[in-house]
């Protein structure tokens, strides 16, 4: 704690504060965008700020570079959070910046900090301020902008990704506090950290006050394990990451690499992911991917569904693994997807056809008298259960071929039965000529 010249009493400043940069050739990680000649650094160089939009994940120093740009370009620094501000925030960061503007002409570097969850009139606000020059707009996000923040806005700035921080990243700014670590120590909190600066620094704040009465200097491994309480690993259960990892999985599967989808199952599970989800997700698979090629993968994933519901975790999670292997190393098709999509997409765009009277339900006398079912063929009394050369779609609707079984699995099979019975409508035709 400390106290200023009134005696107020302040809290100390969070170590994450404290070793916050000053200058670019402190800041840690993000080389790609900060090394000699690239973009942030070239656009740091020119004394011309621009507008931007900083997307990366959590803890990979999007506030520190908002910060160092206004110390660079000597501008007034506001600072919103979308979590916490609204359009009167807004409002008052526009008047500020017109203040200082009026009073020094210095401009103004307006940070706002999960651009993404304000909303589109909230985003619509800062328009005609960017346009004007009024401030320079830095947007920090987790989440994907192309989704999150408004054309508008997105068309006015240049978006920058940032990455996690490597371990060599971690390592080195694990250095430059006071603590001291032996090397498993160091390797188990940079994994606890998960590529985080902040996650970092907050754990090293949490290990001093555990180890304030500790007689050893040097922290090793299991005292760092008992300090820390477990923590799942960095995962948004709504965000970016979330939706990726997701699409890992389902790729995964569908390129038939066992070990790749077991590691995202397992990954989103160590992460938080909500198994049901994950299960639901698989019935999705084994209908889209594997389809009729391997009709067994659709009662797998139910039965894994099922299973999980009955045992809960972590004895219920083992059945999703068998479920998820079995469909990476099943035979793949889309066919009947591709299917469906074809005749949606048709019926979507086609007018109402009546439906042929020869296939209608006849069950009054009337329906009867009608036409209904006349000349109706059951197939169970034909050949082989097979009414050749019977129309089922309505009159004169074009030919139509939605279907393409592939020749793996079980649609090999099914391949050749539809072959067999094209050629046998293909002959009663040609015998009604």
């Amino acid at each position: 704690m400390g106290n200023d010249l009134f005696g107020t009493v302040h809290p100390a400043a969070p170590l994450a504060e404290k070793l916050r940069p000053r200058a670019l050739d402190d800041v840690v990680g993000q080389k790609h965008l900060l090394g000699p000649g690239k973009p942030l650094r070239v656009a740091f160089e020119s004394g011309k700020p621009h507008s931007m939009i900083l997307w990366g994940p959590p803890g990979s120093g999007k506030t520190t570079i908002a910060r160092l740009m206004a110390l660079a370009f000597e501008a007034e620094f506001i600072a919103l959070s979308a979590v916490l501000s609204g359009v009167k925030d807004i409002r008052e960061a526009v008047l500020a910046a017109e203040r200082s503007l009026a009073a020094n002409g210095r401009r103004t570097i307006l940070f706002v900090d999960e651009v993404h969850r304000f909303n589109k009139a909230q985003q619509d606000a800062f328009l005609p301020f960017v346009e004007g020059g009024l401030f320079t707009f830095v947007g920090a996000t987790t989440e994907n902008p192309s989704f999150e923040v408004n054309s508008a806005l997105l068309s006015r700035a240049t978006v920058y990704v940032l990455e996690s921080l490597s371990d060599s990243d971690l390592s080195e700014l694990l250095g430059r506090t006071a603590m001291k670590f032996d090397e498993d120590a160091r390797a188990r909190l940079i994994g606890f950290a998960d590529g985080d600066a902040r996650r970092l620094l907050n754990a090293v704040e949490m290990l001093a006050t555990a180890a304030e009465n500790r007689e050893e200097q040097i922290l090793d491994g299991p005292f760092v394990d008992q300090a820390l309480a477990k923590n799942l690993r960095r995962f948004d259960k709504g965000g970016e990451q979330f939706y990726d990892q997701i699409s890992a999985l389902h790729k995964s599967v569908r390129g038939s690499d066992a070990d790749a989808a077991l590691y995202w199952l397992v990954r989103m599970l160590d992460g938080g992911a909500d198994p049901l989800y994950l299960a639901r997700r698989m019935v999705r698979m084994a209908v889209e991917d594997v389809g009729l090629a391997d009709p067994r993968a659709l009662r797998l994933a139910l039965d894994a569904t099922e299973t999980y519901e009955r045992l809960g975790s972590p004895e219920g999670e083992l059945a999703l693994a068998e479920a998820v292997l079995y469909m990476a190393v099943a035979a793949k098709s889309n066919a009947v997807y591709n299917a469906y999509n074809a005749a949606r997409a048709f019926v979507s765009k086609d007018g109402t056809r009546p439906v042929p009277l020869h296939i209608r339900n006849a069950p009054t006398r009337l329906m009867k008298d009608l036409g209904y079912g006349k000349e109706y063929r059951y197939a169970h009394d034909e050949a082989d259960a097979f009414a050749a050369g019977e129309t089922y779609f309505p009159d004169g609707m074009p030919a139509v071929n939605w279907y393409q079984p592939t020749g793996r699995g079980l649609e090999g099979k099914i391949r050749e039965k539809l072959d067999e019975l094209r050629r046998l409508n293909d002959e009663a035709a040609r015998k009604r000529k």
